[in-house]
C-alpha cells in the first residue's frame, strides 16, 4: 500500500519534530499504511443553552458532528503526511471520517452483541477485519465491499430474513467516524479490534461473520 512500518514510524517522528497535529498523523496512517480514503468531518459544538449544534453551520443539522464537511477535500489512499496536513490545515478541528463502500463495508450491531460475537468468532478461528466501538453503543465490523447490497439475500439464505435483528450494513455513500475522533459530541470512537497489514485491505466477506452476528443479536434480543 505504499508505506512500510518503518516509513510510518518516520512519519510519526517527523510529525513530532515539526509539531504537526495528531489528526494529520492519524490520517496519514490510515491512507498510507491501511490504504483507506479519509474525509474531513464536521464536529459537534455547544450552542446557546448547551444545545448540541454542528460545525457545518446548518441550522437543525440532522447529524451534528457525524458527516463530511461540505466542499472538504477527501484525502485519497496512499497520501503522505504532508498531503494529510495540507487538507487538515484547511479544515482545522475536523473529525476523521472513513468513506464506506470503497475498501470496505460495515456490519453494524449493538456493542454488547458485537463483543459477544467477537469472542465466538475468534474461538471458531474465522477471519476478522477491523472492528470499532462507538460511544453510542455500536460495534462496527469491517467486511468486504458489496456487503450492503448482498445483505437481504444473505439473511434470506441463512434463514434470518424474518427475524427482528438490530443489525444493518453500511455501504457506498456512507461514512463512519474513525478512532480516535469524537462522534457527535458523545465521545471518542475506539478500536475493539485494530487494523493490521493483513486485514486492512482484505476484510472478510460478510457471509463469514453474518451467521454468528445474527445469532448473537437474536439471542440478546437486540
Amino acid at each position: 500500500m505504499g508505506f512500510t512500518i518503518g516509513g510510518i514510524r518516520d512519519m510519526r517522528s517527523a510529525s513530532r519534530r515539526r509539531g504537526r497535529a495528531a489528526e494529520s498523523t492519524t490520517v496519514a496512517e490510515y491512507t498510507g499504511l491501511w490504504g483507506w480514503d479519509v474525509a474531513p468531518g464536521a464536529r459537534a459544538v455547544r450552542g446557546a443553552g448547551g444545545t448540541r449544534e454542528c460545525s457545518c453551520g446548518t441550522t437543525g443539522c440532522p447529524s451534528p458532528g457525524a458527516h463530511p464537511l461540505p466542499h472538504a477535500k477527501t484525502v485519497p489512499a496512499g497520501s503522505t503526511l504532508d498531503d494529510a496536513a495540507a487538507v487538515w490545515a484547511s479544515a482545522p478541528g475536523a473529525t476523521v471520517l472513513l468513506p464506506v463502500g470503497r475498501a470496505f463495508d460495515v456490519l453494524d450491531v449493538g456493542e454488547a452483541a458485537g463483543r459477544h460475537a467477537l469472542v465466538r468468532l475468534e474461538r471458531m478461528g474465522l477471519p476478522l477485519g477491523p472492528v470499532t466501538g462507538t460511544p453510542d453503543g455500536r460495534a462496527q465490523f469491517f467486511v468486504a465491499p458489496g456487503a450492503a447490497a448482498e445483505l437481504p439475500h444473505l439473511l434470506y439464505r441463512m434463514g434470518w430474513d424474518d427475524a427482528e435483528l438490530d443489525l444493518r450494513c453500511l455501504g457506498a455513500g456512507e461514512h463512519i467516524t474513525a478512532p480516535p475522533s469524537d462522534l457527535g459530541g458523545l465521545g471518542p470512537v475506539r478500536w475493539l479490534r485494530p487494523p493490521t497489514l493483513d486485514t486492512a485491505d482484505q476484510p472478510p466477506h460478510a457471509r463469514l461473520l453474518l451467521g454468528t452476528l445474527a445469532y448473537v443479536c437474536h439471542r440478546s434480543g437486540t
